[in-house]
């Protein structure tokens, strides 16, 4: 590791000193595990090698070298960049800036990622000025090498023009925005070690408040100053400490700089750490959770610090307590126990601590000493607790308040009382899905539903969702949804059906907490079928009538029909920003409206027989100003199967764009942007041909779309009469700009009937490559026995529907029609098809095979 720079190749030199340091770093800390010596370690190596190469650089002996950022800290992880800051005493001229240009060259052809910045003195204290980030990169600055004197100017010159209490206010303001891009969760299936809440920055950022404050820069500084206890001090160091082994070991895997938890690398840690797979869990689950828990406690403590660093500018002795009840009073904008001993008198006030947050919108926040001791309250929280009526009241109203739901039932959660309260709950901290659409762990999907649903009640967000806003002012006991949306899920990882299984958990409190059996039943109705809407939404067809007398018949009454909606509408929300999607929207909002309509005794659309059908499109024909019989020679090509399939209006689009071109010889292709901007209906009208549905598959593709529904029909006279729906994945939603193109591109490419546009294998995503989904079908016949019902799950990719319909064309299998739905990474499609080869067991065993081999990644 010392071995001098020779004047005949100093950067061969070097670079091989700084390999081979490196390496025996690698090797002590797989040896020792220490973090520390492994950070401390890089830094004196980098240290040496910058010292050795300023002494040969050339540069004027009255500039200065400075650390920076994390280096200036002396923390410097495997593959770090290493921030330096060069000072001058006066601004470059040419020749300057060419020997501080070589010198640079030279530090990254040693192998170094160099993040450089050269200033006078002025210029630090002018970029410094208003700028939080610069007045960070400055604070935790060391003198490498070069002109001492330099050095201390700078110093004194930017701690001269620092202003401690706007820095705190900065820095609290930014780390809030950084919540933010986290969804202000640290509970995403692949966080980032350092930016995310509960991340290394949480700690970096505390030491820098307390260094910009003359506090110090240790944890032991801060206990020193009364703003920690030393039990939370230890808790810190091992907090950070394991965020220290995750960060190291994640650079070390990846060979660069990482700070993600991506799948591709958790088994690989979860390795590193010694943790073993259990017959529930992988071990990147079980690693994952003991990340989890970490964050948790990370961000308790960032909270406790950063009250009392505020405390430093606003102290709140300066308020006079203003008393609330016996247990509880007001110190400013912050709620206060009147002692530290009131949870342990009155185990009760836990709950209530949390209620008056709701009563009280006047109050931002908890006190410290409250935040301690209800942490520490939670071991108070046993089955006793638990059975007293006072206690379940309590609860109860806290899922009635009129406002507050989202923000207290975290801090519940965050200070662990929700899951000591509700022990199902608690076994679902922290825990991973797997299953390739849900971004977050199983209880904060739960809370995400649970504000999804708070936040249709807020006025202000009425704009959004403005049905559902409605649908849930007007619903008797709103609260009733949020506990079903505390209980959907919470059965999650226990194997079996978790609806089923939840369904327990759910009766067994509406019991313990006295609601009425009407809203039992309601609620864990709601925990059973939480899933069926979306499923039917997705997955059949809304123009059957059959399936919307089969969903009528299941939710009975208006009032579980509404409760169900919001509560499906709020789920499929809270799973992942890529899941919801405005088709996904309108299916379940067509899905609701007609069953409304039904269960009101009222006639929707989608019921209608082929007559009421006919006779609802005419009355619309003769709104556009054809008139009677028009129709009639396009309508007499069509079958009944043609009008049951579609809605009024679409036969009277269709109508419409054909009845003066029965038997054109010319393809029609016509589009039209969806109700809701939701995506773009396209029909195409053209006399029937060899692997027609291919060709429009293979266009779609190509144009960036994917198909999320697709009707496909023969007319009497040989046309086809195919209608999709197609969206943007990207949910860019210029479709209105893309009608025309659409029209006259696929119309072209039908008339040449040139070669097949074959779509792209495209990339597999990350997850699917380590969470894999086997695919599996299912080919049933269906109720009238007249077709049947292909469904497959599988990994989606582009071109996957693709595939499906080339197996499908050389199987000689019509298809009829195609819904497609896709959850993440995950495809869930279903056909409706016929041939006279499926009621033969060996074609119908090809057929299966084929397919799962054309889905295979």
């Amino acid at each position: 590791m010392t071995t001098p720079a020779t004047d005949s190749n100093p950067v061969d030199t070097l670079r091989a000193r700084l390999r081979e340091g490196q390496q025996l770093l690698h090797e002590e800390y797989d040896r020792l595990g220490s973090p520390a010596r492994l950070l401390r370690g890089r830094t004196r190596l980098v240290d040496g090698i910058l010292d050795e190469l300023w002494q040969q650089s050339g540069l004027p002996a009255d500039a200065c070298l400075a650390a920076v950022g994390g280096y200036g800290r002396g923390e410097l992880y495997p593959y770090s960049d290493v921030d330096i800051l060069i000072l001058l005493a006066e601004e470059a001229d040419s020749a300057l800036g060419e020997t501080i240009h070589r010198f640079i060259s030279m530090l990254w052809d040693i192998g170094l990622d160099i993040g450089h910045s050269v200033r006078t003195v002025q210029a630090c204290v002018e970029e410094a000025d208003g700028d939080v980030t610069v007045q960070t990169n400055l604070l935790e600055s060391r003198r490498l090498a070069g002109d001492a004197g330099l050095y201390r100017q700078f110093v004194a010159r930017t701690k001269a023009n620092f202003n401690p209490e706007t820095f705190f206010q900065a820095k609290r303001a930014e780390q809030e925005q950084r919540y933010n891009r986290f969804n202000q969760t640290p509970y995403s299936v692949e966080p980032n070690c350092k930016e995310s809440p509960g991340g290394l920055r949480d700690l970096q950022g505390i030491i820098w408040i307390s260094l910009a404050a003359g506090l110090g820069h240790r944890w032991a500084d801060l206990a020193r100053h009364g703003l920690i206890t030393p039990d939370e001090v230890s808790t810190l160091k091992r907090c950070e400490r394991f965020l220290q082994h995750v960060r190291i070991r994640l650079h070390f895997i990846s060979r660069r700089r990482e700070d993600r938890l991506i799948f591709d690398h958790q088994e690989a840690l979860a390795k590193t750490f010694g943790i073993k797979a259990t017959k529930a869990r992988r071990a990147s689950e079980v690693m994952m959770q003991r990340y989890y828990l970490n964050a948790k406690k990370i961000t308790q403590l960032n909270t406790i610090l950063l009250q009392n660093l505020g405390a430093r500018y606003l102290p709140l002795e300066g308020f006079v307590p203003r008393a609330l009840n016996e247990h509880f009073q007001v110190i400013g904008d912050q709620l206060d126990i009147v002692d530290e001993h009131v949870f342990e008198r009155h185990p009760g006030a836990i709950l209530e601590s949390f209620l008056l947050m709701q009563q009280h919108a006047e109050l931002k926040g908890m006190t410290v000493r409250t935040l301690r001791a209800l942490w520490h309250g939670r071991k108070l929280i046993g089955a006793n607790f638990r059975r007293d009526p006072a206690n379940r009241h309590t609860f109860l109203q806290l899922l009635q308040e009129p406002r507050g739901q989202t923000h207290e039932f975290r801090r519940m959660n965050q200070y662990s009382i929700l899951g000591t309260y509700i022990p199902a709950f608690a076994k679902i901290v922290g825990q991973m899905q797997h299953d390739l659409f849900h971004v977050y762990t199983v209880d904060q999907h739960i809370l995400q539903v649970l504000r999804n649903v708070r936040r249709l009640i807020v006025e202000e967000h009425a704009h959004e969702y403005p049905l559902m806003s409605r649908l849930i002012s007007e619903f008797e006991r709103p609260w009733l949804i949020f506990v079903a949306a505390l209980f959907h899920d919470i059965a999650k990882g226990r194997g079996g059906d978790h609806s089923t299984l939840g369904m327990v958990d759910a009766r067994r409190f509406c019991r313990q907490h006295g609601l009425t059996r009407e809203d039992e039943d309601l609620v864990v109705w709601l925990v059973q079928h939480h899933l069926t809407m979306s499923q039917i939404a997705q997955k059949q067809d809304l123009a059957d009538p059959d399936v919307i007398h089969n969903f009528a018949s299941l939710v009975q009454n208006e009032r579980r029909l509404t409760a169900l909606y919001i509560l499906t509408h709020s789920d499929i929300r809270g799973t992942s920003p890529k899941v919801w999607n405005g088709w996904k929207a309108k299916l379940l909002e067509e899905l609701f409206l007609a069953t409304r309509q039904l269960l009101r005794g009222n006639t929707p659309d989608q019921i209608l027989g082929v007559s009421e059908r006919q006779e609802v499109t005419r009355q619309k024909l003769r709104f556009f100003g054809l008139r009677p019989g028009t129709e009639d020679a396009f309508w007499n090509e069509l079958d009944t199967l043609y009008f049951l399939r579609h809605d009024a209006d679409e036969i009277t689009w269709h109508t419409r764009m054909l009845y003066y071109r029965p038997r054109t010889e010319q393809p029609v292709v016509k589009a039209r942007v969806n109700q809701g901007n939701t995506g773009i209906q396209a029909m195409v009208y053209l006399r029937d041909q060899p692997d027609l549905f291919l060709r429009m598959c293979g266009y779609f593709s190509r144009m960036g779309y994917s198909i999320a529904d697709a009707k496909i029909h023969t007319t009497g006279h040989g046309f086809a009469l195919d209608s999709f729906v197609l969206i943007d994945p990207t949910e860019s939603n210029n479709y209105r700009d893309m009608v025309a193109l659409i029209e006259h591109g696929l119309a072209e490419k039908l008339l040449a009937q040139g070669s097949l546009d074959v779509p792209s294998g495209g990339r597999i995503s990350r997850q699917l490559k380590h969470f894999p989904i086997t695919p599996s079908i299912s080919l049933q016949p269906d109720e009238r026995g007249q077709h049947f019902i292909l469904s497959i799950v599988a990994a989606d990719r582009p071109g996957l529907l693709f595939s499906v319909a080339q197996t499908l064309a050389e199987h000689d299998i019509r298809l009829h029609m195609a819904k497609i739905v896709t959850l993440g990474e995950r495809a869930e499609d279903t056909f409706l098809i016929s041939s006279p080869k499926l009621d033969n067991t060996a074609k119908t065993v090809q057929l299966e095979a084929s397919l799962l081999e054309r889905m295979k990644i």
